[in-house]
């Protein structure tokens, strides 16, 4: 039996393509082993996102040819559908994979070990064909990330990812429904719907679809107890957006709303067609329908021409809306987009002690977020045992996806309990 050992980097539809090649590779007959030497198969699934994403990916490729020189090592996604396009592959891959040709991983590997083809990689950016890969479990014993579309039509002005992935294609609803239903009946209790850009989900579709009723869909399904979204465009918010949301018991109140920059004259730069006031509205009618909902966001500092001044003002703004958690990036120059040839890059120096700043300001929302539920009853679906300042501890998330410690003589795994926060049941980071 031939083993195959496969390592993901990046964003949780990498994570859900990369489980879903292993299925296959399981179904072929594959001895699944972990990423080490011995094994006749390296599968790494690359990301592009960033400068660093794309030296990892490198590094990963590297480390499996020389883990065994004589194993056949497999690139997919991103990194490579990027390079191969420019004409740039390394030299210690033997196949290269590109995006929406991950299905067919067991006939590439059959057809290299015939006649040696090297490489498959369409066309991303002409291609209307959403890729069928599917999930009968995961890793997580107890929620599952479901990808649901691909491809990105925002373009902006810092981001390759468009030019890795493509225009949006979305999942056929019914598809999605039948391998949530598969992992319902697995035992999962919680989804996560993701996408490379989720809320154009539906939007290619002859006859128009949207992400709303997809999740009405899946709150349908008998066994799934929760709902949470991937990351989300601040426009999908409208008044039917979150009041239908509002009264769906499944669906957790954990909105990842991206910002990426306070001032309203880096948007612009970014191309991220939003001012920071509709930014706001979106928050506060997500705080109307729901009872201090979870609203994380990313931020990036640094961007080309960002002054003093619009950095406060950004700073400002995210003081303002006060999110329970802040993800910091400092802008990193993508060749290939917009941005990398703007007038102005902010030397790094500058960005370390703007990222820093705002990292400061964000444990500082965190705290204060969390402090809110102090001796307040929350449901927790309990996911794993683990040892935290030395107990051994059953841990889980809230819906607002607070991660909770609790000690029971019970084995609640896998069960959504009420617990009251303080004493014995602390959040855990």
């Amino acid at each position: 039996m031939k083993k195959a050992a496969l390592h993901n980097l990046g964003c949780k539809v990498n994570a859900y393509e990369t489980e879903a090649m292993q299925e296959l590779l399981e179904n072929a007959g594959y001895e699944i082993v972990p990423f080490k030497e011995g094994a006749d198969v390296y599968v790494i699934n690359t990301c592009t996102v960033t400068n660093m994403a794309d030296r990892k990916s490198r590094q990963m490729l590297h480390r499996a040819k020389k883990m065994n020189p004589e194993a056949v090592v497999v690139a997919a996604g991103c990194y490579v559908q990027a390079q191969a396009e420019s004409g740039k592959v390394d030299e210690s891959i033997d196949i290269v994979i590109g995006n929406n040709r991950k299905q067919d991983l067991i006939a590439i590997l059959d057809a290299y070990e015939k006649d040696h083809v090297e490489q498959d990689v369409i066309d991303i950016n002409h291609t209307h064909e959403y890729e069928e890969l599917h999930l009968s479990r995961t890793a997580e014993h107890t929620r599952a990330y479901i990808k649901v579309q691909d491809g990105c039509n925002q373009f902006c002005s810092y981001c390759i990812i468009p030019f890795a992935r493509g225009r949006v294609r979305s999942r056929k609803k019914s598809d999605i429904i039948e391998e949530v239903t598969k992992l319902a009946e697995n035992g999962y209790k919680e989804v996560v719907l993701t996408g490379i850009h989720l809320s154009s989900y539906g939007i290619d579709f002859e006859e128009k679809d949207d992400l709303l009723s997809l999740i009405c869909a899946v709150n349908e399904i008998e066994g799934i107890e929760r709902i949470r979204l991937g990351s989300l465009e601040p426009r999908i918010i409208t008044e039917e957006f979150a009041e239908k949301l509002s009264k769906m018991p499944k669906f957790c109140p954990h909105f990842h709303l991206s910002l990426q920059s306070g001032c309203d004259e880096t948007l612009k730069r970014m191309n991220r067609r939003y001012t920071s006031a509709e930014f706001a509205k979106k928050c506060a009618l997500l705080r109307k329908y729901f009872r201090n909902p979870a609203l994380t966001t990313d931020v990036i500092v640094g961007f080309p021409g960002e002054t003093e001044e619009e950095f406060r003002a950004s700073k400002a703004f995210v003081d303002q809306i006060h999110f329970y958690e802040t993800h910091i990036f400092k802008y990193s120059r993508r060749e290939g987009t917009k941005a990398a040839v703007m007038d102005h890059q902010v030397p790094e120096e500058v960005k370390t002690a703007r990222s820093n700043e705002m990292i400061a300001l964000g444990k500082k929302h965190r705290k204060e977020y969390e402090d809110s539920f102090a001796g307040k009853e929350v449901e927790v679906l309990v996911e794993e045992n683990i040892i935290h300042d030395g107990k051994e501890v059953q841990v889980g998330h809230t819906k607002e996806y607070m991660k909770i410690a609790v000690q029971s003589r019970e084995n609640v795994l896998n069960h959504i309990i009420k617990v009251q926060i303080g004493g014995q049941i602390q959040i855990i980071h």
